[in-house]
């Protein structure tokens, strides 16, 4: 019995090691391409060489060098990791409530008539409105700290998930349903197994598009309230005119968010694969 569990946590951490190993080779794939290279290594060498020719003020514009400098600086000695890792804490808590939430609504709305009517015009009257107009009523509702910081998150990722995953199962293929009828296939059985899974690509780039979504409501929460995360020093960073501690921060929240979005595709690929074999 020992010996099984061992072999089934070394078989685990085998399937682990091999899938993140796919992961990284995918995204080297796609970012070390010929194409890619040969638009970005002339842009860092631009970034590098203009400020320091004096072609554009370096004030305003450091080299990537110092930024570079600025970036391990930050690492070291003020603790940045400290400061991305709270607010990926935030982030993650802000869009885990958002697809939990988003997801069964969105599937309820496409799925059933009534329950679109009902709740449909609410979303389309509310979600107009631009998530940074809700921080003041926000603030003053939660105050400033993590409750505040994760509804505003919540907020900038729910509508596009909800409304892409509403948009995807009401187009579902009615081929499919009435197969799945046919064979006698409950109400439930068609949202979990028919609709969900037809409107899953659909699902997933509301996802990417959430993700987006919620580190731009991030940043801006944490730089109205909290002492901590990347929004804080980006605005700590403005208030004292420190371009290359700036620059550092949106370089950050734009790899973070590349790397998200490298890790949904994965997921797709996956999950794809998955529902074709079932």
């Amino acid at each position: 019995m020992l010996l099984k569990k061992k072999n089934k946590r070394r078989g685990i951490i085998r399937v682990i090691i091999r899938e993140l190993g796919c992961f990284f080779k995918g995204v080297a794939k796609n970012l070390f391409t010929r194409e890619f290279l040969t638009v970005l290594i002339p842009l860092l060498g631009l970034w590098e060489l203009l400020p320091r020719l004096g072609i554009v003020n370096d004030r305003l514009v450091p080299p990537l060098s110092e930024v570079a400098a600025t970036f391990w600086t930050m690492i070291a000695e003020r603790g940045f990791v400290s400061d991305i890792g709270d607010s990926m804490g935030k982030f993650f808590l802000g869009l885990g409530l958002a697809i939990a939430a988003a997801i069964p609504v969105g599937l309820l709305m496409g799925w059933n008539i009534s329950i679109r009517k009902r709740v449909l015009p609410l979303f389309q009257l509310l979600a107009p409105i631009p998530p940074p107009a809700w921080v003041p009523i926000t603030v003053i509702i939660f105050g400033v700290g993590l409750p505040m910081q994760t509804f505003l998150i919540f907020l900038a990722a729910f509508y596009p998930i909800l409304f892409n995953t509403y948009g995807a199962v009401k187009d579902t293929d009615p081929r499919y349903l009435a197969s799945a009828r046919i064979f006698g296939a409950s109400e439930l059985t068609l949202i979990l197994r028919v609709y969900f899974y037809s409107s899953l690509g659909a699902i997933i780039m509301s996802v990417k598009t959430g993700v987006a979504m919620g580190l731009v409501m991030l940043t801006i929460a944490e730089m109205y309230g909290g002492r901590t995360g990347i929004g804080y020093v980006l605005n700590e960073a403005k208030d004292y005119f420190r371009i290359s501690q700036m620059v550092v921060c949106m370089v950050t929240l734009g790899v973070i968010g590349w790397f998200l979005i490298e890790i949904l595709k994965f997921v797709e690929l996956k999950m794809n694969i998955w529902v074709n074999a079932k």
